[in-house]
């Protein structure tokens, strides 16, 4: 079985364990860009801390779920986005404005979009989570 995109799966086992009252799941392959997203929802208080588990065929990552969590998912394709562009993405994927968060990849590295915006950067869309 090949997985194509491992972050959309990753956040949609994550999204279904937290549906159905569970409080911990498994996510495996472990990838730089899960950990940086996963460590962004951590640092926003959607899901608990994670922890990566090597065992020795891609790692896998134990999230603990903590039921903040109401929707997340991939933004495919990832759409490049300027800093005075967001709050167009934010009507499209978001409930309302202030509500939930884009996750955007910039040359700093992985962040919302509210820090995108406050430090002045552009970027492309990664994820969206609310």
């Amino acid at each position: 079985m090949t997985i194509n995109n491992t972050l959309a799966s990753a956040l949609s086992h994550i999204l279904n364990c937290e549906k159905i009252g569970k409080i911990e799941c498994i996510v495996k392959p472990s990838s730089n860009l899960i950990l940086s997203t996963l460590k962004i929802l951590k640092d926003h208080n959607y899901i608990g801390d994670f922890n990566v588990v090597n065992n020795k065929r891609g790692n896998l990552i134990k999230v603990n779920l903590i039921g903040n969590l109401n929707k997340c998912g991939v933004i495919s394709p990832r759409f490049s986005a300027t800093k005075d562009e967001f709050e167009k993405f934010e009507k499209r994927f978001l409930l309302a404005k202030d509500f939930g968060l884009l996750i955007v990849s910039t040359p700093q590295g992985l962040m919302t979009h509210k820090d995108a915006i406050t430090k002045g950067l552009g970027g492309r869309l990664i994820s969206y989570c609310y």
